[in-house]
């Protein structure tokens, strides 16, 4: 597998984006199914088996978690920006899927190393 000499501004850029992804996912686990208010619902049994699935009646986002949603959306939107034009990539003849791959594995290299 090929190494590649990443420029210190892209790791950091892909890293703040593996960060920001996982705040994200962790915060969107505690808010509500939905972001508008709906009715919960829940489903006929099924034949054979006792599982039914469902969901409990959904108040909505409040407006401060609908705010820091967008804050997350937009943070991920630049960086992913950031990331995908960097001008390294211009650089690279022929690989660039492979070295993208490569990237988003370059922090646990830097982890190991350490």
């Amino acid at each position: 597998m090929p190494t590649y000499d990443f420029p210190q501004d892209l790791r950091d850029a892909q890293l703040a984006l593996h960060q920001t992804r996982a705040a994200y996912e962790q915060y969107a686990a505690t808010l509500p199914w939905s972001a508008e208010p709906m009715p919960g619902w829940e489903s006929e049994k099924q034949p054979y088996t006792s599982f039914r699935s469902g969901k409990a009646d959904s108040p909505g986002y409040t407006p401060e978690q609908a705010a820091t949603v967008a804050d997350f959306q937009e943070k991920l939107r630049e960086l992913s920006a950031l990331v995908a034009t960097h001008p390294y990539w211009t650089t690279l003849e022929s690989g660039v899927v492979d070295a993208r791959m490569a990237l988003k594995h370059a922090h646990e290299a830097a982890d190991e190393a350490a």
